[in-house]
């Protein structure tokens, strides 16, 4: 590696920010990095101004060599960088309302990562996300992409699908709250050596062993969540219900928090309808902690990352990608979870798919660990179900097709009827307008058929 290490972020003045630049800072000592690039939008000026501000009095109080820029100009920043991260939401948090509330008055789940809102935050991200792999393909080739942006498993798919970039690897918080949560559960410390087998789809994950100092402590765990002495839910945006005590005692799985969209449908639909009909959703929860927390950040004596910004869903996200850099970077080969295609290391699902998996990771980038070659059979039914809707949502991105968006509604197992399919879909496309150019003459057919 040379001598200068440039990181250049993609969404810098999100809130989660300070935290990718808090875990540079602490890892600064094995991961120098000597210039981090903030990139936004027009929309994100005031936004990235502020992170800006706050970035450079972290830096100035950890007293290291970094430079930190701010720029509008992607093309520019990519200009010689090593690493890119990708932590961007097409259309803001308003679009995640919609996302949200327009499931919910048609009777559906209303969440930005399943069911119709994820579709539609897949369509509206993943073409301004190939447009980045072009450019750092064209700008900066040998870099790599760490991606945090969700849907991540979605997004992870196209790239594989409609792109030849090969540096591509998406991270997500949810493993590493699960690690966090048995860590704390099984009352480890730094010394131990804890390994988890984790494995399926990004936000469809499944903890099937345990190994602490090269021992198996997943049956101590299994059973505290099965008899509910544990709850295993470690994320913010998501209802902490538990899960049926015969359903873990028959999958002999730990399911990740998400699953309960699939395992509770009817209870997670309910939630969700009484907080809409009482005006709120968990979109409005995230603009009022946003909200406060750039008023935390615009303080001109903050130096640091406040504890405030743990009340985000996505906390630790940053921590999570500043590892992956960190192994990329220095050959470590250490354990990580992450969205790649495993090229047919999974013996049991078509080679070309893209998962998430513990991996190793080092200067070549992630390989699937040894220790998973098959998934369980109980659950394959569910991730191919998942799986059809992602290369689905993929397609439908790329061709701004009115048809194919229907046919991804339709294979989520979240929508239970074609012709609300086809009332979403044209609903939604509508609403999002501004933020799906590539559906532009659908959208115009869409508002002629309507009388608009």
């Amino acid at each position: 590696m040379s001598q200068k290490l440039k990181i250049v972020t993609i969404g810098g003045g999100s809130s989660y920010t300070p935290e990718l630049l808090e875990g540079f800072l602490k890892r600064y000592h094995e991961l120098p990095v000597t210039e981090l690039w903030l990139v936004d939008v027009e929309e994100g000026q005031e936004k990235l101004d502020i992170i800006h501000a706050l970035c450079e009095r972290m830096i100035e109080k950890a007293g290291v060599p970094m430079k930190v820029f701010k720029t509008l100009d992607r093309r520019a920043a990519l200009q010689g960088a090593d690493f890119v991260t990708t932590q961007l939401r097409v259309g803001q948090l308003k679009a995640r309302e919609k996302d949200e509330r327009i499931p919910l008055s048609h009777g559906y789940l209303g969440q930005e990562t399943n069911g119709a809102g994820g579709l539609f935050k897949g369509l509206r991200t993943i073409p301004v996300i190939i447009d980045i792999v072009n450019d750092v393909q064209e700008i900066c080739p040998k870099a790599w992409i760490v991606n945090f942006t969700n849907p991540a498993g979605m997004v992870t798919e196209a790239i594989y699908r409609h792109t030849r970039f090969n540096r591509f690897i998406g991270v997500c918080n949810i493993p590493i709250g699960m690690k966090m949560f048995i860590t704390d559960v099984l009352r480890l410390t730094s010394d131990d050596d804890l390994k988890i087998d984790l494995f399926g789809l990004n936000h469809l994950v499944f903890v099937r062993d345990v190994w602490v100092n090269g021992q198996s402590r997943f049956d101590e765990l299994l059973e505290g969540i099965a008899s509910g002495t544990l709850s295993a839910n470690s994320v913010k945006n998501i209802t902490d219900l538990a899960f049926n005590e015969g359903l873990i005692r028959s999958l002999r799985l730990i399911p990740c928090s998400y699953l309960l969209y699939y395992f509770k449908p009817k209870e997670m639909l309910a939630i969700e309808l009484g907080e809409y009909y009482k005006g709120g959703t968990r979109a409005q929860v995230v603009q009022q902690v946003e909200h406060q927390l750039f008023e935390l950040y615009k303080n001109p004596n903050l130096d640091v990352k406040p504890k405030e910004l743990e009340l985000r869903g996505g906390a630790y996200y940053s921590d999570a990608a500043c590892e992956v850099i960190n192994a990329i970077y220095n050959n470590k080969q250490t354990e990580h979870y992450v969205n790649i295609p495993h090229k047919g290391h999974i013996d049991n699902i078509p080679a070309e798919w893209s998962i998430e998996i513990t991996c190793t990771l080092g200067q070549d980038g992630a390989q699937p660990t040894p220790r998973i070659t098959h998934f369980d059979e109980q659950v394959l039914g569910l991730i191919y179900t998942i799986k059809g809707f992602e290369v689905a949502a993929s397609e439908a991105a790329m061709s701004g097709d009115f048809n194919k968006v229907q046919l991804a509604l339709n294979l989520s197992p979240l929508i239970h009827s074609d012709n609300d399919a086809e009332r979403l879909a044209r609903e939604m496309l509508l609403a999002h307008e501004r933020w799906l150019p590539h559906f532009a003459k659908t959208i115009k057919d869409l508002k002629v058929s309507e009388g608009n």
